[in-house]
């Protein structure tokens, strides 16, 4: 039997850089890894707002879809701001029952950075300081064995390089697992240049 997939969970304040750097780390390491995206599910296929506590949908929603995911061979990356106040619970849940490899990652940067890279971004999101300092969060562990703190320090690269390698994903083949159910994948596979 081969190995389960991997379960990486990258968490951070707004502007810390998780998103670009979970995007870059599935697209580094190629077909195979499903990229959940805190924002993408809450605020678009939900349309969510956060704080809502026990009333809320989305970390129920977000750590289901990882799990089906995982189910389905696919190693995944879940990221977002994920505040342990509201996502705790689900995503101690989600490692405890994940009988394959798990690796927590926290981009620890300070406001001042989230504001400076905010400003920097290609398409700021159109918030004031004063709401992303209502969101920020100082150093809002999950507080889990082996959980890595990434500091500000570390550029994207880094960051990027220090999730491969501590997930273990960097010594990972990437095989999507659609090949081994789909009949249009198994022709492509034969096909020169194809995963």
């Amino acid at each position: 039997m081969s190995e389960p997939p991997t379960l990486i969970i990258v968490r951070g304040n707004s502007g810390s850089g998780k998103t670009t750097t979970a995007r870059e780390v599935r697209r580094r390491y190629g077909r195979g890894c499903a990229l959940i995206e805190q924002d993408h599910l809450r605020r678009v296929l939900l349309r969510e707002h956060g704080g809502l506590g026990d009333d809320a949908v989305a970390p129920a929603f977000l750590t289901g879809t990882a799990r089906a995911a995982l189910e389905a061979g696919y190693h995944v990356i879940l990221e977002g701001i994920l505040h342990t106040r509201e996502y705790a619970t689900h995503l101690r849940h989600l490692i405890e029952s994940h009988p394959g490899p798990v690796s927590c990652h926290y981009l620890d940067v300070s406001f001042e950075e989230t504001l400076r890279r905010h400003r920097n971004r290609a398409e700021p999101i159109p918030v004031t300081a004063e709401t992303m300092h209502d969101w920020y969060t100082e150093r809002d562990l999950l507080g889990i064995p082996g959980e890595v703190v990434i500091p500000e320090s570390a550029g994207l690269d880094e960051a990027v390089t220090t999730v491969l390698h501590g997930s273990g994903l960097a010594a990972r083949a990437a095989l999507t697992p659609c090949p081994t159910r789909c009949r249009r994948c198994q022709e492509k596979a034969g096909e020169p240049g194809n995963p």
